[in-house]
């Protein structure tokens, strides 16, 4: 009966080892695992900030072509309303021309209805 517990303690101490073995091997498959995640989020981190990055240099290029655009529509308009003013004051123009014409032609057929009299009234 004697050798029945040595070979029990013997086949404890294996079932033991074993287990020792197995939860050695699962730390480091854990250990692994982790650093792999740690990677991985890493890695995701640094896609995510090199994502803002652009996103950030994309919005100032956005921001910045804004201004341009809007200091081109300010030089349009300002263009736009000289372009009205010389065109108000060519109308005046115009007007003050066609006003001293039509005074000229009615002076010339008025000097023309008088002298007409005069040569009816001479005859």
């Amino acid at each position: 009966m004697s050798a029945e517990p040595g070979a029990a303690s013997e086949d404890l101490e294996s079932r033991i080892r074993e287990a020792e073995r197995r939860l050695d091997e699962a730390a480091t498959l854990a250990a692994e695992a982790e650093k792999r995640a740690e990677a991985e989020i890493e890695a995701l981190e640094a896609d995510l900030e090199r994502e803002r990055e652009e996103k950030e240099k994309a919005l100032a290029a956005a921001e910045e072509r804004l201004g341009e655009i809007e200091a081109q529509v300010e030089t349009a308009e300002q263009r736009v309303e000289a372009a009205e003013r010389r065109a108000a004051t060519a109308e005046e123009t115009v007007a003050d021309e066609l006003a001293r014409a039509r005074e000229g032609a009615a002076s010339w057929l008025q000097g023309q209805l008088d002298s007409l009299r005069r040569e009816t009234e001479g005859r």
